[in-house]
């Protein structure tokens, strides 16, 4: 017996095909004429030590063995990743209490918005005199850029979670501590996803900036020092991974999405 579901499936996966193609098509078309303008307008009018394309395309090879350059990546990324573990952490605790609580969101939530609009790099500077050139200030920096993100998703999230959710919860004796763990905090995943999307790419800033200004070694200060001393391909390289990080992080969050969440927001669109 032939499955009927079958001749439905088919026009739905060539749909989903041909979205996704509809899609990439023009993003691999505008990114070969922006590549091809850069070195077109770098050769005209550029000094020979301008990074384009071509350069940074043979640079690779070289700086990805670099001893200094894998040092200085797994220095930063380490750095990004506890920063953001901590921030995780006491980011959602945090901003589930400002989002359940009107007395803790009263008093807190003036400050979290004025520190999270405050931009990183001023802080920076107290951050290196109070912890020292190290990698304390940076890992202090990390956390600082973006704990504040996950607060204000978090606590959205958890004052958009409908009431009857959590009188349910107590309907069944349900202790205040686990009602916020089994019921607010799940229904607040998609915001919090949201949160650490957004606190990772500032995560990523952060440790450059305190990089840049303190001179602790990892990508921002390899980037800043062949900057300096005119290797504008190598520092590339460095830019290039930075980007690509961002750029799997992102990914690695929409894939978590559709994983846990398949329900919120799938956009076929975003593929």
């Amino acid at each position: 017996m032939v499955d009927s579901t079958l001749p439905n499936d088919l026009p739905g996966a060539a749909d989903k095909t041909a979205r996704r193609s509809g899609v990439r098509v023009p993003r691999l078309i505008a990114g070969g004429v922006i590549l091809l303008t850069w070195e077109f307008v770098v050769r005209l009018f550029a000094p020979p030590f301008v990074a384009k394309p071509t350069t940074i395309l043979t640079a690779i090879p070289r700086v990805i063995v670099d001893p200094a350059f894998l040092t200085a990546t797994a220095s930063t990324l380490s750095a990004v990743a506890e920063g953001l573990a901590i921030a995780l952490v006491c980011g959602t605790i945090i901003g589930l209490t400002i989002g359940r609580s009107v007395i803790v969101e009263r008093v807190l939530r003036l400050y979290v918005n004025v520190f999270y609009a405050l931009p990183m790099v001023v802080v920076v500077p107290l951050f290196a005199l109070w912890f020292g050139y190290t990698s304390a200030a940076r890992l202090v920096t990390v956390v600082f850029a973006s704990v504040f993100s996950i607060i204000v998703n978090v606590a959205d999230g958890a004052r958009a979670v409908p009431q009857e959710y959590v009188e349910v919860a107590r309907s069944f004796r349900s202790a205040r501590l686990r009602a916020l763990l089994d019921v607010v905090l799940p229904a607040s995943t998609p915001y919090l996803l949201a949160g650490l999307r957004l606190a990772a790419g500032r995560a990523l800033i952060g440790a450059v900036v305190a990089e840049f200004i303190t001179a602790i070694g990892g990508l921002g200060y390899f980037i800043l020092y062949n900057s300096r001393t005119f290797h504008d391909n190598e520092a590339f390289v460095g830019v290039l991974l930075l980007a690509a990080f961002g750029v799997g992080f992102e990914g690695l969050v929409g894939w978590s999405t559709r994983q846990l969440l398949p329900w919120y927001r799938r956009d076929e669109r975003s593929a």
